[in-house]
């Protein structure tokens, strides 16, 4: 068995990303992969045993082997959920720096001129209430998305990075938001309604792929 300061340390470094401060539920067991089997990514190594490959961007890549926390009763998957949320974080941050630092603005924003800025420093321009308002605002989407209303939890069958809908969430209209809410913030447009099952699973690829780059 390994010593408890190296397991203490691995679970410590992979709850480094995770938003929000809950607790780690334990899900259903999945298979294991077949002993002696080769990680896809790393040959000269061996496959970790609770990547089997049905998550997309899994390529056996765990040289820490932060996968087998699951072991130690956090879940695989409550992980790749916060892999998801940081991600597409990551990217819109990344697409913000981008457009600001190209001279895009938007033309309705807090008085003031914002052209010499870099975005860097914009946050420092923010006003308090300001800040405020996204640090609340963001709560809330986090404490939606873990309310249930998306129906199965994504430690117990459920999708992990599914983000429920405002007006119609799947577990109810007990979890309805009671103003009306003009869009959803998963697809608020349909692009992915009539997709193909291919065309989702090449779509998740690629939103995993792009998210680890931007972080």
């Amino acid at each position: 068995k390994e010593p408890r300061q190296k397991a203490k340390m691995r679970a410590a470094l992979a709850l480094l990303p995770v938003v929000g401060a809950y607790v780690a539920p334990i899900g259903q067991k999945r298979a294991t992969v077949a002993a002696n089997a080769n990680s896809l990514s790393m040959p000269f190594l061996e496959q970790p045993k609770n990547l089997d490959g049905s998550m997309a961007g899994d390529v056996g890549f765990d040289p820490l082997g932060l996968s087998e926390i699951d072991d130690l009763g956090v879940d695989l998957y409550w992980l790749r959920e916060a892999e998801l949320k940081h991600g597409r974080v990551a990217m819109a941050g990344f697409v913000g720096y981008c457009l600001h630092a190209n001279g895009v603005q938007f033309p309705i924003h807090i008085p003031g001129d914002y052209s010499t800025k870099s975005p860097a420093e914009l946050w420092d321009q923010v006003p308090e209430a300001g800040k405020w308002q996204i640090v609340l605002f963001v709560g809330f989407l986090e404490f939606f998305s873990e309310s249930g209303a998306g129906g199965a939890h994504y430690t117990k069958g459920g999708k992990p990075g599914a983000f429920p809908s405002f007006n119609s969430p799947e577990a109810g209209d007990q979890f309805k938001i009671p103003h009306p809410v003009p869009l959803d913030l998963w697809d608020p447009v349909g692009f992915t309604k009539n997709a193909s099952p291919e065309k989702k699973e090449r779509g998740r690829l690629i939103e995993i792929n792009n998210g680890r780059l931007a972080m």
